[in-house]
């Protein structure tokens, strides 16, 4: 009885082929091509996994810096002057406190400002006074604090305790414990108060930590004639920023007609809009990157094909199409990128985790918001950015491996 073996399949054949080149390449010319196309990639990779782990970990770091002072979407009167003077909103509302049981919203908390100015022996600077609640988040400031501690508010009564920058306090030679004096301005009258300083921080935000001081609200109230009921706005807090546009919209919709609903990025736009200009340098990294490895892998894909015209001769008198010929070389192909990507993710993400880790590289805090160069190590990013990097470099080869279909099987085998 006869029997016959199963016929291979096409590409087991290819594969088998492509594996054979590779080992078969150690004595060849292409050899240390192969070696400088796998550098090539892996540094490409390691200079695009560097670059879009800083600008996430930097956008990512100040933007929570600016939340951490203003939330990430505040409610508060229709105010056309934007003045720290505004009027007056009930806490008995709809929305307050039941916007926490929105899917997306984390916490809702009330806040008031109020413009004034400290005094000291020999200095003088005007500040914001901004009142919190009980209902404060102080989860921002954990790691802010560098002396003291958060100021103790109850629903019993008011303190006297503030809270105060690192910057304010150099600039007014305080210290922690001290006495000061605060004045402010109530219809045609000065009113002055004191205050016990329980707690100074420092986040890096010049202009914000140089004039805010934190205080119980209390005082606010007494200060503007309001009653305990009332507040200067609410401040809402996400538990996603990139939320922030749909939620921004449900909570102006939400809060009615008598009220105005801001994002983060309404209040501050020139923060966010230099922060985004930022991924347009990245893109040019980016860009560069990848046609810098793109045309190192066509020269690597020629000089393969030009090494191997003999074989391709002999496979295509053997009837092997022109298809199957352009696979085996893209098999090679993908495996040189596979090396690459695999040593590029390795020393890209070494390197980001020593930073990460120790914060070698600094940063002028005063000129970037940040004392050390931050680092964000996010998987769709990583994923992303080897897909992306396997995708356009296989591409680029598409129009080179046609070259194959232009070598003559005669005079390959002819001349070789």
């Amino acid at each position: 009885m006869l029997t016959f073996a199963p016929k291979p399949h096409p590409l087991n054949t290819e594969l088998f082929i492509a594996r054979r080149i590779l080992l078969k390449n150690k004595a060849n010319f292409s050899r240390p091509v192969v070696r400088i196309a796998i550098l090539s990639i892996g540094l490409g990779l390691t200079v695009m996994f560097i670059a879009v782990a800083i600008l996430t970990g930097f956008q990512k770091e100040v933007r929570e810096k600016v939340i951490g002072f203003g939330a990430h979407i505040q409610i508060s009167h229709y105010d056309e002057n934007s003045s720290l003077e505004t009027k007056p909103i009930s806490t008995h509302q709809d929305f307050y406190p039941s916007l926490e049981t929105v899917k997306g919203i984390r916490h809702i908390q009330v806040y008031a400002t109020k413009a004034g100015i400290i005094k000291t022996a020999d200095q003088i600077q005007g500040i914001v006074l901004k009142g919190i609640g009980p209902d404060y988040d102080f989860s921002f400031f954990s790691n802010k604090m560098i002396a003291g501690h958060f100021i103790h508010l109850s629903d019993t009564g008011k303190t006297n305790d503030v809270m105060i920058s690192k910057n304010l306090a150099a600039l007014l030679k305080l210290r922690l414990n001290d006495d000061i004096r605060m004045y402010f301005i109530s219809g045609t009258t000065t009113l002055g108060r004191k205050f016990h300083i329980t707690g100074i921080y420092e986040t890096g935000l010049e202009e914000f930590d140089k004039v805010y001081v934190l205080c119980d609200i209390r005082h606010i109230q007494k200060l503007n004639n309001w009653q305990p009921d009332e507040v200067g706005g609410f401040e809402v807090i996400l538990d996603n920023f990139n939320d922030l546009d749909k939620i921004g919209k449900y909570v102006y919709h939400k809060i009615g007609m008598t009220l105005d609903a801001k994002t983060i990025r309404d209040l501050y736009p020139q923060i966010f809009d230099w922060l985004d200009l930022q991924d347009i340098n990245v893109l040019i990294i980016l860009v560069l990157m990848v046609l810098v490895t793109g045309i190192t892998m066509i020269s690597t894909l020629l000089i393969l094909i030009l090494e191997r015209t003999n074989m391709i001769g002999i496979l295509k008198a053997l009837g092997m199409p022109n298809g199957g010929i352009r696979r085996v070389f893209l098999i090679n192909a993908a495996y040189i990128i596979g090396q690459g990507l695999f040593w590029g993710n390795l020393v890209g993400a070494t390197l980001c985790i020593i930073q990460q880790k120790y914060g070698i590289i600094t940063l002028p805090q005063e000129s970037y918001y940040v004392s050390v160069v931050p680092v964000n190590l996010d998987l769709w990013n990583i994923l992303l950015l080897n897909a992306g990097t396997v995708v356009v470099c296989l591409a680029m080869l598409l129009v080179p491996s046609y070259v194959t279909s232009r070598i003559s099987p005669v005079r390959a085998i002819r001349f070789s």
